[in-house]
């Protein structure tokens, strides 16, 4: 039996990776600006394993990240971070997920610059702070006034986080959407013929559906 003809997207997902090569795509931002979500489709659509730093360090230390930040505080954690991003990183070409604080390191910067490329998913305050009050596992926004946390965090970390490879503008639309823009952005960067991903823009209903 003969084996179905390549379509346009299967050879420009082909060409993108190939020209991704032993590097991986890491997701860089702030806690809530969807690193993981986003990361998994982008993932799914290319056809390449995912990873999540955070999720990683739980696994390896059998701690929850906010056990971690209670028993050890943030500089160990830091530490025990930027171990297993730099293990993580030698299994590329993958999709990568880290921690907010992760890229604040600069040795982690290095080596995702070394063996990835970076792409910021660049959130506003509002957008953060409706997803954050979501969920109740944020080390720190543990604190009387968390949008104060979050708008602090953002003066600091996104003049940081600007200087990924790619910064990618992230929104209440459906994932497909976000995940279509980024592998957009992707082939811009490695010089690759745009893959038509067929998502096309959603109303907020649909988004938060």
């Amino acid at each position: 039996m003969n084996a179905l003809p390549a379509t346009p997207m299967d050879e420009g997902r082909a060409a993108l990776i190939q020209a991704l090569g032993s590097r991986s795509i890491v997701f860089v931002g702030l806690m809530g600006a969807g690193k993981t979500a986003i990361g998994r489709k982008v993932a799914t659509m290319l056809s390449l394993p995912f990873m999540d730093s955070d999720q990683e360090i739980e696994s390896v230390s059998r701690m929850t990240v906010p056990e971690l930040f209670e028993r050890y505080g943030e500089p160990e954690f830091r530490a025990l971070e930027q171990r297993v991003i730099l293990r993580l990183l030698d299994n590329g070409p993958q999709v990568l997920s880290t921690g907010g604080g992760a890229f604040m390191n600069a040795q982690t910067r290095e080596a995702i610059s070394a063996h990835g490329v970076s792409v910021w998913l660049k959130a506003d305050l509002d957008l953060l702070m409706e997803r954050v009050s979501k969920k109740q596992n944020r080390p720190l926004l543990k604190n009387p006034d968390p949008r104060g946390v979050l708008e602090r965090l953002m003066g600091e970390r996104y003049p940081v986080y600007a200087t990924a490879d790619l910064t990618v503008p992230t929104r209440d639309d459906r994932k497909e959407i976000i995940a279509g823009e980024v592998i957009c952005a992707l082939c811009g960067h490695l010089g690759v013929v745009a893959i038509a991903t067929g998502a096309t823009s959603a109303t907020t209903d649909e988004a938060e559906s």
